[in-house]
């Protein structure tokens, strides 16, 4: 069998509210792989998922799953305290790994993940779908054609009110500080950070400011920053979760016109400049995931190179580092 037919088949280490709908089927849906096993530490949780999922086999192990001999690759979908953990494992045993965002809680552990896939020569993915969506390849077509001229500065405002969750003091692994010191920072912010370097290239210097303002949990709950492109490209940042209301806004500014964009919200992306206003609406697809998960088939059969790397994951890791005070 050719590696064009070989079909890759893949084991979800941890499958939780992100595989349900965004990730797992994708994997699914893609032609060339298969979901042939999951794993979760709750047995029946883990069987109601394989079930409703279609996927034969079900594991409360991780190990049991990393070294099953009939998968080839594993997809890491646990909170970012254990990516480290298991990864390393995946790399051990010489398979194909993606791993959910953030690659880990800070840049040393993310480090030390990328570093041990490449020492073995294993491809390494990192789950920043947002630089496969169509939506954003708009943008970067935009930028990489001039329509804005020389870029100058890139401005993000992202906020949004204290939820039900965080107002009652139910535990929620995303504010508590020993999985994410930055809060949703780390959950949310990463994915706008990871996306601009993307964009522009990558950033040679930061300097941030975080807190937290409300004392609702353990982990920060605000933070600013400035930065700088090595492309020479200014930025600036503000990510507040304890706001009025909720706001989601990204300027880029160049010398003959301006891009504005949401990172999360459902709105279109809009160009000003010399000759106008253009608006354009692209939809992402049923399963958000779906194109990044296609660009890894891709990547694997040597068609292209996937946008989403260990490489670049780290790097957005040690930019949030420098963000939230992890040094």
């Amino acid at each position: 069998m050719s590696e064009r037919t070989k079909v890759i088949r893949w084991g979800i280490l941890g499958c939780g509210d992100v595989t349900e709908l965004k990730s797992g089927p994708a994997y699914q849906k893609t032609d060339g792989f298969e979901v042939v096993a999951v794993m979760r530490r709750d047995v029946v949780k883990a069987a109601d998922y394989a079930k409703r999922h279609g996927i034969s086999k079900y594991y409360t192990n991780a190990d049991d799953l990393i070294n099953d001999p009939e998968i080839d690759a594993i997809y890491i979908a646990t909170p970012p305290d254990v990516h480290k953990f298991y990864g390393l494992k995946v790399a051990a045993a010489g398979k194909i790994c993606c791993v959910e965002k953030p690659l880990a809680p800070n840049y040393q552990d993310s480090l030390a993940i990328y570093t041990a896939f490449a020492a073995e020569n294993i491809p390494l993915f990192v789950a920043y779908y947002r630089r496969s969506l169509p939506r954003f390849e708009q943008v970067k077509t935009w930028l990489d054609t001039g329509c804005i001229g020389k870029i100058r500065h890139i401005r993000w405002h992202l906020s949004k009110p204290a939820n039900a969750k965080d107002l009652s003091g139910e535990y929620n692994w995303r504010t508590d500080t020993a999985i994410a010191t930055g809060g949703y920072f780390d959950d949310l912010a990463s994915h706008g950070l990871d996306l601009f370097t993307h964009l522009l290239g990558n950033i040679k210097q930061v300097s941030g400011l975080s807190l937290n303002q409300q004392g609702l949990y353990s982990a920060k709950d605000a933070a600013a920053a400035s930065w700088l492109h090595e492309s020479g490209t200014t930025g600036s940042g503000s990510w507040n979760f304890g706001c009025y209301e909720r706001e989601d806004k990204v300027d880029i500014y160049g010398s003959k016109g301006k891009i504005t964009f949401s990172v999360f919200e459902n709105d279109p992306v809009l160009l000003s400049n010399e000759q106008g206003q253009t608006e354009v609406f692209i939809d992402h697809p049923e399963n958000i995931q779906l194109y990044h998960v296609q660009q890894m088939r891709e990547d694997l059969l040597g068609n292209s190179k996937h946008p989403s790397t260990g490489l670049t994951g780290a790097h957005t890791s040690w930019v949030m580092d420098q963000i939230i005070g992890n040094l």
